[in-house]
């Protein structure tokens, strides 16, 4: 293992533990300068392992709870945010609408529709409480199954997502920065990443809890066709960079 290498292993251990530290204050415990520092939390940024800020940086989030755990946190938040997204939808005939906990509240809050609908879905539980209302018509994706998730990937996903074209696709996030809107799972990041390339406009659905954060891949960036809808607005800083971009922020 190289001396770089070992570096960067201890870099990444250190901002778990306490992720404020500073730039000075790696150099000092690493025994290196504070230029050899910020190279190496520049490359460690360009891979995705870390995330820069002012002074210092913070360890990115790559893997999410499973989605059972995920729904038992920010009930309130994520019901908001349902009830806001609901009423942007307007009279969109058809939708793209991805898996998560986020989205799956945004469904419980969508079954109520009292006009036609067409829903398409790689995700399990999304199609299961949508298809209680007869004016919705589900159509599941097909593809191998990720249990942990609830939702299909691959090849045969992807070719059938290519078929059709929505007005709108509504998806969740792991992570929010000012770069755009990123996925810890690398699979479902392939399949709403083809389900946003074949929608006209795209409606994140995240808490505030996922601002500041990058996960595994990103999903979409910002621009005029994005709009995130949260509880709470982004810092200053970071609502100016997607503003910038194009993109909509709307909150409640």
């Amino acid at each position: 293992m190289s001396k770089k290498t070992r570096r960067h292993d201890q870099i990444l251990s250190v901002l778990e533990i306490n992720p404020s530290i500073r730039v000075n204050e790696l150099a000092e415990r690493l025994g290196v300068s504070a230029e050899t520092v910020r190279r190496d939390l520049t490359e460690l940024d360009e891979t995705g392992r870390i995330k820069r800020t002012y002074g210092g940086a913070v360890r990115t989030k790559t893997f999410e709870p499973a989605l059972a755990e995920r729904l038992k946190l920010h009930i309130q938040e994520r019901e908001k945010i349902a009830r806001t997204a609901i009423a942007r939808i307007g009279e969109a005939r058809s939708l793209f609408v991805g898996g998560g906990a986020t989205t799956l509240h945004f469904a419980r809050a969508l079954r109520s529709i009292e006009r036609p609908l067409t829903v398409l879905t790689p995700a399990f539980s999304i199609a299961t409480e949508l298809s209680t209302n007869p004016l919705i018509q589900v159509m599941a994706l097909p593809g191998i199954v990720e249990p942990k998730e609830g939702l299909v990937h691959g090849a045969e996903t992807l070719k059938c997502i290519r078929q059709f074209r929505t007005p709108i696709a509504v998806m969740g996030a792991s992570g929010i920065d000012k770069e755009g809107v990123s996925e810890a799972l690398l699979h479902a990041a392939q399949v709403y990443s083809a389900m946003i390339d074949c929608a006209d406009e795209t409606l994140i659905l995240a808490d505030s809890s996922k601002y500041g954060n990058r996960s595994l891949q990103q999903i979409v960036g910002w621009d005029r066709t994005v709009s995130l809808i949260s509880e709470k607005a982004p810092t200053a800083w970071l609502l100016d960079a997607i503003r910038q971009r194009g993109a909509d922020v709307i909150w409640d």
